[in-house]
């Protein structure tokens, strides 16, 4: 089964991101969000994604102007009837994405599938806030989602095999690489870099390093493209705290503890490039200053 009509939920970093990648792939999208202003805001960073792109020559104006044209703003969870497949990439927190679940349930087809963009958080648990566990199933693209080649797939307790079958090609349409993890606590991806991140913030916050060296030391002696810390402030020092208390939570095992200095941060708002200020400071553009 193809699917040609897709909901995204969430117009942010994440949400704008698997908009602009599904429509590429010829989808008709729904890109929606809280306020019809913040739905806009979405299609118009798509808009400049593609600008620059053209720029480069890397794209044509018609092409960019057809993908843009596939792409429809809306407000909250009202338009999802008509759609084969309806995507959450709201905020990372369980009780925001149960609310938005809840309020889909009642405005979804009956037979669209749902999936959740989560990096962390149990979609067996997820499944529950809607009539449809069996068509739930967690779908983690990664960040920024049109250069990042994976999807993470992730089977709830009682996802069947038709719609793992129908998510695993229309991730192979968008042209991704797939994976599959169980539905454990950060699932595979997040497991890994959740501590990788963490065990960063501790040696800066016992002075072992500075965060350039200890970023530095990332990209030049592991080969990383980003420093960890850099990292965090990418995706959101609250999203990478909410990670690390999933895995603690899920796991019990203090190895998974957060770092003081990282929930000190998030609590003094320093969140990274969307914050102006995190490891780093950041110009409007989200250029590191600092």
């Amino acid at each position: 089964m193809s699917i040609e009509r897709i909901y995204v939920i969430g117009a942010g970093l994440m949400g704008h991101g698997i908009a602009q990648v599904s429509a590429a792939a010829g989808k008709q999208v729904t890109l929606a969000d809280r306020t019809m202003e913040m739905a806009e805001k979405g299609k118009a960073r798509i808009g400049a994604n593609l600008a620059r792109q053209v720029e480069k020559g890397k794209l044509e104006a018609s092409d960019a102007d057809e993908l843009l044209a596939r792409i429809t703003p809306a407000q909250g969870a009202d338009g999802a009837a008509g759609h084969g497949i309806v995507i959450e990439a709201v905020f990372e927190d369980e009780a925001v994405k149960r609310e938005t679940w809840e309020a889909l349930t009642r405005s979804a087809d009956p037979d669209a599938i749902f999936a959740s963009n989560t990096s962390s958080i149990s979609i067996t648990g997820l499944a529950t806030s809607t009539d449809r566990p069996a068509k739930f199933i967690g779908l983690h693209f990664f960040s920024p989602v049109p250069v990042m080649g994976l999807i993470e797939i992730i089977r709830g307790l009682e996802t069947d095999d038709a719609t793992y079958d129908a998510c695993r090609n229309l991730a192979e349409e968008l042209g991704k690489t797939v994976i599959e993890s169980k539905d454990m606590p950060g699932f595979l991806v997040n497991r890994m870099l959740g501590p990788f991140i963490n065990e960063a913030v501790f040696a800066l916050m016992e002075s072992t390093g500075t965060a350039e060296d200890i970023d530095t030391g990332a990209k030049l002696g592991l080969n990383h493209p980003m420093g960890p810390l850099e990292l965090s402030d990418f995706i959101g020092n609250d999203v990478m705290l909410n990670v690390m208390d999933v895995l603690y939570r899920g796991f019990g095992d203090p190895k998974f503890r957060a770092a003081p200095l990282l929930r000190q941060m998030v609590t003094a708002g320093h969140l990274g490039r969307k914050a102006g200020r995190g490891f780093y400071t950041y110009d409007e553009s989200g250029k590191k200053v600092g």
